[in-house]
């Protein structure tokens, strides 16, 4: 069973997530690269909320490749252009968390900037799967 760790003797979370995540031997692991808010004809929508939902998107495709959704999540990094984008990137990752039991531990970092300014943000996760 992945059990999620949190201690009583630091701050609880203040959003949707979980300080750390164990994950027993046997677990099969995915990891993705980060994904771009970029669509399958490879526009880009305005706006960090619609980025960080096609980010996400994506991520939901490679974990069903895999036999995985996000509630199999362990971790989630997250990378936004602006502090201005939080907002959107946390709406939108909350939206994929939606009904969740087991939040993932996450982490979301402000970087200088992406390959193209018009990247706002990037996002990857890890996955883990008990198979029955």
């Amino acid at each position: 069973m992945i059990k999620l760790l949190l201690p009583v003797s630091i701050r609880p979370p203040f959003a949707a997530y979980a300080h750390g995540v164990e994950v027993p031997p046997g677990a099969r692991l995915v990891v993705t690269s980060g994904q771009l808010g970029l669509c399958p004809d490879g526009t880009l929508p305005d706006g960090a909320q619609a980025q960080a939902e096609i980010c996400f998107a994506n991520c939901a495709a490679i974990l069903a490749e895999a036999g995985m959704d996000p509630a199999d999540v362990i971790r989630i990094n997250a990378f936004v252009s602006d502090r201005a984008h939080m907002a959107g990137y946390m709406a939108a990752r909350d939206a994929w968390l939606a009904g969740v039991t087991r939040l993932p531990a996450s982490t979301l970092v402000i970087v200088s900037g992406f390959t193209r300014p018009e990247f706002l943000v990037e996002v990857e996760v890890t996955a883990a799967k008990l198979d029955q």
